[in-house]
């Protein structure tokens, strides 16, 4: 393991680094927040990744690595996180709301409550369904609807995710504008 070690050290020091000068650490740094910020965004919309987890880290490295003169404050990292228990509540009651306002009894919307914690554990396709399933079998197996009621609020559970999305969507926007407002003003 130590002839390992000593290997990569040489590689490094074989490096010519006097060509890499336009990257400076703060250049690094700048490029690891950002890149988290952008994946973060993205992320907001795509179910495998944590969108506004990513985007606060991003803020947070930024902080961190360039340090109080060039990065934002505290009072802003504290900003986003609040607003990213806001897009996590966001995505666990919408679905739930949703299936409310469609006519889901109580046990519809801890159907989809419960289906959304138990889709999770898998991937993008139970996160999409998760909460559909459990809306369902909420209403049918608990509510002892029929399967036509309980479609009925799975649909508004459908709507409901797509509108925690937005939401979601929203509060990354509403994160990204306060990030760059607070650099704006340094």
């Amino acid at each position: 393991m130590p002839d390992l070690f000593h290997s990569i050290q040489e590689f490094f020091r074989s490096i010519p680094w006097s060509g890499v000068g336009a990257w400076s650490l703060d250049a690094i740094g700048q490029l690891i927040s950002w890149s988290l910020i952008i994946v973060g965004f993205l992320g907001t919309f795509l179910p495998i990744l944590p969108g506004p987890v990513l985007i606060v880290a991003g803020a947070v490295v930024h902080r961190l690595w360039l340090g109080a003169e060039q990065s934002v404050g505290w009072l802003t990292i504290a900003v986003l996180g609040v607003l990213l228990a806001l897009s996590i509540a966001a995505d666990y009651v919408s679905s739930a709301m949703g299936a409310k306002w469609f006519g889901a009894t109580k046990w519809g919307m801890w159907g989809a409550l419960i289906g959304g914690v138990f889709g999770l554990f898998f991937g993008i396709l139970g996160l999409l369904v998760g909460p559909l399933i459990g809306a369902f079998a909420g209403e049918l197996l608990f509510a002892r609807k029929k399967v036509s009621g309980s479609l009925k609020s799975t649909w508004g559970t459908l709507v409901g995710t797509a509108v925690g999305v937005l939401v979601r969507g929203g509060l990354a926007v509403a994160m990204i504008i306060l990030f760059i407002i607070d650099l704006a003003v340094k």
